[in-house]
């Protein structure tokens, strides 16, 4: 991985992108030596997407399992409840 001062990144941009596009690098851009952003190959992104995509399922399974262990509350109570 490469660090690359913000400002750098922007007037060799071209550069930059070609580094990260073909190259398969990844790029962190800084500026005043705190990391902002970094820019990553297509398939990086695609990996974190799936990533994160099987945590949300994860998550939605817990509480799924939740709700049948400790039941749930009908809409009409909550908007009720609240006012709605």
């Amino acid at each position: 991985m490469t660090r690359v001062k913000a400002s750098d990144a922007r007037n060799d941009f071209a550069t930059t992108l070609n580094r990260v596009a073909y190259g398969k690098s990844r790029v962190v851009l800084y500026r005043r030596g705190k990391d902002l952003a970094a820019i990553v190959p297509m398939e990086d992104l695609e990996l974190l997407q799936k990533l994160e995509d099987r945590l949300d399922l994860d998550a939605a399974r817990a509480a799924l399992k939740e709700a049948d262990r400790k039941g749930t509350i009908l809409w009409e109570k909550i908007k009720k409840d609240l006012g709605l």
